[in-house]
């Protein structure tokens, strides 16, 4: 997204077609992996496909019921869509930081967001795709609502709130990020043969 304020409609669309992307390789890439290739790590301490996702179900676990809440609340109240999206100085930076591609720019997830385990079973996709289906349906959501009043915890400081705006760009931007990730381990980038 762009430093000067985009319209909402135009914000939340490009929100929209990224997380349709993000659906279409789910389905066409990992629906149809085997268990070991789910499960297959490039190098010890990294990550499999099946641990890039649970990451990923994670994060949407503990973000998307308060999102859903949020929504509500505010639809009950009234709030109107604000032409403009607002977003806040942390979030920009959050946002930015997390578009650097995990290659370049590895972070540490913490500890209650690591994926849970090295054999993760064929619901891991399921699950994701499921994810998937929910967020679209808040960014649908947003477009009711003023979107720049609501505040979200951040999931990883939960004494810090971002504006929706913030909070919903930057799951989709880690969820590209981490997809990434994964399509690269299914593409065999830095496989360690042994």
């Amino acid at each position: 997204m762009s430093q000067t304020a985009p319209r909402t409609p135009e914000f939340l669309d490009q929100l929209a077609a990224d997380l349709r992307a993000l659906r279409e390789v789910n389905v066409q890439r990992f629906r149809s992996l085997s268990d070991d290739q789910l499960n297959r790590r490039p190098a010890p301490g990294k990550w499999s496909i099946g641990q890039c996702l649970e990451h990923l179900n994670i994060t949407g676990g503990l973000v998307l019921p308060v999102m859903a809440r949020k929504l509500k609340q505010a639809q009950e109240s009234g709030s109107k869509p604000a032409e403009t999206v607002k977003t806040g100085f942390i979030g920009r930076k959050l946002i930015t930081a997390m578009q650097i591609p995990a290659s370049e720019n590895p972070m540490k997830s913490p500890q209650q967001y690591a994926p849970s385990g090295s054999r993760l079973p064929r619901t891991v996709v399921e699950v994701f795709g499921r994810q998937l289906d929910e967020l679209t349906s808040l960014v649908e959501q947003a477009r009711k609502v003023n979107a720049n009043a609501i505040r979200i915890s951040n999931p990883v400081i939960p004494l810090l709130y971002l504006r929706l705006t913030d909070q919903l760009e930057l799951l989709v931007v880690h969820l590209k990020r981490h997809v990434a990730q994964a399509e690269r381990v299914l593409d065999g980038v830095g496989m360690v043969i042994d």
